[in-house]
């Protein structure tokens, strides 16, 4: 018999349940070996606590899903812009109540506050699942698996882990879980956390213009968002062509033709640009007006070359913009606008949670700088890399965290000075995976799928984590990291973070098949 909610379920979205069906075999052959254990995770919901070693934690219903979705419908395009499968996105704002933010285009949501994600636990019981608890992992049978890959020498000459059951609070197994390493971009993830819960996952940041009293100056006001977009396709980012249609028309309103034109990044402070200097392409100049990531081609992310002037780059096509519709400017130039300047437009960008899953899939190391100043802007610190850290810091510490050795020095995680523990990163994992927090939920929908989106598209190739594992990729040379969640053969939902090191460098591509190896591990050995 099917059940009422999978009935509903084809009858809103056929086209997801044909794409179930055609399902490789290999992922089919996943899906089937873990659908009576997901449902038991799905009912051992505990509170949840912060400290990993010793508290509970929540196998949220909103992470079981994202496996769910990963192995099922993830299989087979097409993909959106942000990497997640239509269909996924599709299914899920069919639902009453709507897991973390939209996965539609790079503008991602529904406007509508992320709520816990709806059980999957009936429609997998109507597959053929049972309800049970299954046995934990134990901490000797992931020692047994887990230490012999840990001492694999691709791995460096440091290494550090740690796994935590999510269902029990339990931390299965760790070492050197309290030892702080460079986390390379895994720094993206206490960057998700900490602006979702200092600025909240609707906040949207708005670009403006505004005319000074008694003048034909306008002011083009950066308020920080890193999508801003001067293409014709915005992709529902906040446009600079939408921005100039209506300040256009509200100047013709005036019967204002012809106007003085300044720019205003006055919202950051200090150096705009990051400690890995300017010859580089994985990061813009960091400031509080760009268009398309101060990129110059047309890509949205990875690396590109970008202009050494962002917000003077911006302001030029905003003036472009201007006079084919119709309004004259002189040549933009900086100046701050005053607080009896009068409204005249603004565009705003996606939701926050939209942009968190961007950073996350993307490693969008421009997204992440951006958002560490929104959470210094919302935490009333300076705006700025250092006031970005502490902003940072104090958020995480709000949410009890263990912080222990930690340091912030940027955002995205280039600078070589930040430094994670594994007992921080899967105590971040979880506390996204609290039902208490559904505003944290963008946090783990933006985790790439291994083998399938973002950074973990080109990896995992043949491994049985391939669909599994959801995991935040860090890379600087001599340093490897992964951090994100799985669910094993009995149904645990555990989060787990590795952390490593070497000096001199490891070769990349092995250490990341390590790393790879570790976590597909998790996906398969049962351990009990």
């Amino acid at each position: 018999m099917v059940v009422p909610e999978l009935k509903a379920w084809r009858a809103a979205r056929p086209h997801v349940v044909r794409v179930a069906r055609s399902v490789r075999p290999q992922l089919v052959r996943a899906v089937e070996a873990v659908k009576p254990p997901l449902v038991r995770a799905a009912g051992a919901v505990k509170p949840l606590v912060t400290q990993p070693s010793t508290v509970q934690f929540t196998a949220g219903a909103a992470t079981l899903g994202l496996v769910v979705a990963a192995t099922v419908v993830t299989a087979a395009g097409p993909w959106d812009s942000t990497g997640q499968r239509t269909a996924e996105r599709d299914w899920a704002a069919s639902q009453g109540r709507a897991g973390g933010a939209d996965h539609g285009h790079v503008s991602g949501t529904s406007g509508k506050a992320p709520a816990p994600a709806p059980s999957a636990a009936s429609v997998l019981t109507g597959l053929g699942g049972s309800v049970g608890a299954g046995p934990s992992p134990t901490e000797k049978a992931l020692a047994d698996v887990l230490g012999p890959l840990l001492d694999n020498a691709a791995l460096g000459t440091e290494r550090t882990a740690a796994v935590v059951d999510l269902a029990t609070g339990k931390r299965l197994y760790g070492k050197g879980a309290g030892d702080a390493l460079s986390p390379a971009s895994t720094t993206k993830i206490a960057t998700a956390v900490a602006a979702l819960t200092a600025a909240g996952a609707d906040h949207r940041i708005a670009t403006r213009t505004v005319l000074e009293p008694d003048s034909e100056k306008v002011v083009l006001v950066g308020g920080g968002d890193p999508t801003l977009t001067a293409r014709k396709d915005a992709e529902g980012n906040a446009s600079l062509r939408t921005l100039a249609d209506k300040t256009a028309r509200a100047l013709k309103d005036r019967k204002t033709d012809e106007v003085t034109l300044s720019y205003d990044t006055s919202l950051y402070e200090g150096p705009d640009v990051h400690p890995i200097g300017l010859d580089n392409t994985n990061v813009a100049r960091v400031t509080a007006l760009m268009a398309d990531e101060g990129r110059l081609d047309d890509t949205s992310s990875g690396t590109a070359k970008r202009t050494e002037q962002p917000a003077a780059d911006a302001a030029k096509k905003f003036a472009d913009l201007l006079k084919d519709r119709g309004i004259k400017t002189t040549d933009p130039v900086p100046a701050e606008a005053t607080d009896r300047a009068k409204a005249l437009a603004t565009v705003k960008s996606p939701p926050l949670s939209a942009l968190v899953e961007r950073m996350l899939t993307n490693s969008d190391n421009d997204i992440a700088e951006a958002l560490a100043r929104q959470t210094a802007v919302a935490a009333g610190e300076p705006a700025s890399f250092k006031g970005g850290g502490t902003a940072i810091r104090k958020q995480l510490k709000k949410l009890g965290l263990p912080l222990k050795g930690a340091e912030f020095a940027d955002g995205s995680g280039l600078d070589r000075a930040d430094k994670l523990t594994a007992d921080l990163l899967t105590a971040l994992l979880a506390k996204a995976a609290d039902p208490a927090h559904p505003e944290l939920r963008a946090a783990l929908t933006g985790l790439p799928v291994a083998g399938f989106t973002g950074t973990l598209s080109g990896r995992y190739a043949g491994q049985p984590g391939t669909g599994l594992v959801r995991a935040k990729t860090g890379t600087l040379t001599g340093v490897h990291t992964l951090a994100g969640t799985v669910v094993d053969t009995d149904g645990h939902l555990l989060a787990f973070a590795f952390l490593t090191a070497s000096d001199p460098p490891t070769e990349p591509t092995a250490t990341q098949k390590g790393l790879d190896a570790l976590a597909s591990t998790l996906a398969t050995c049962g351990c009990n």
